[in-house]
């Protein structure tokens, strides 16, 4: 067994900029990706539900002036 000796700086600090990038592509390569299929599914589910919800919005926000014009 053969130990090399290194020598450190005391005052060596890695520049924390370039170590967030390091850490941010170390884990990018760990993401797993939905495939093309499941994209377009749950991109149609959340296409889906906001037109519902606009919709919902939409029908309350018509009840509210009506009743807001039969008040005046």
């Amino acid at each position: 067994m053969v130990a090399v000796a290194t020598e450190e700086k005391e005052d060596y600090k890695p520049n924390p900029i370039a170590q967030f990038f390091r850490d941010a592509f170390s884990e990018m390569r760990k993401v797993v990706w939905p495939s093309r299929e499941e994209t377009q599914r749950l991109t149609l589910v959340v296409i889906g539900i906001s037109l519902l919800v606009g919709s919902i919005l939409a029908v309350f926000d018509l009840l509210f002036e009506t009743l807001v014009r039969l008040i005046q």
